[in-house]
């Protein structure tokens, strides 16, 4: 399955700010750390590997990348109560903002579908700002506004200030390259 948005695995990452890594405790930032992070989600990613999987084909985009922004968003689900997470803000593994009428059960096909369609909008979004980009600059710069949204979105070396923990696209990029060794 060929993602269209770019290459995950050409995309630089310096990983986890040490404020994230603080979720799980860890003496480690960086991209040790998102890896850390993310094979302490793996258990749980696996109940929904197949349907991130099929959105990700339905969808073009790389199944590895949407289980790196569940990983980020919902820890695969933990870190959810009756689905819902950032103080009541996120609804779904993805965590789609309250400004976005969610569909589906906070598990479901559709609700991962519809957080992957928002992410391929941010992503067009930020191929319009940044024209001169690369296909894999606009996939990070992509990633960083499914959290910020592409008007935060002011450079490439600094596209994760604002964001939370100031490292939320170099976080995703590197849990996604881990569960891409995983067979997502």
């Amino acid at each position: 399955m060929a993602c269209i948005y770019g290459d995950v695995m050409k995309i630089d990452t310096t990983g986890a700010s040490e404020q994230t890594a603080k979720q799980d405790k860890l003496t480690v930032k960086g991209v040790d750390a998102s890896k850390k992070l993310a094979e302490a989600d793996l258990t749980r990613m696996e109940k929904y590997k197949s349907i991130i999987t099929k959105v990700g084909k339905a969808k073009k985009m790389d199944p590895a990348v949407i289980a790196g922004i569940i990983s980020r968003e919902s820890r695969a689900g933990a870190a959810l109560k009756n689905g819902w997470g950032d103080h009541g803000r996120g609804f779904g593994l993805m965590q789609v903002d309250k400004c976005h009428q969610s569909v589906g059960l906070w598990d479901s096909e559709e609700n991962v579908t519809q957080g992957t369609e928002i992410l391929i909008g941010q992503i067009k979004a930020i191929k319009v700002k940044f024209p001169q980009w690369t296909p894999e600059q606009c996939f990070k710069g992509g990633i960083s506004a499914y959290n910020a949204d592409a008007k935060n979105v002011h450079s490439y070396e600094r596209m994760d200030v604002g964001t939370k923990g100031d490292d939320y696209a170099n976080d995703v990029v590197a849990r996604a390259k881990w569960f891409k060794s995983k067979g997502y």
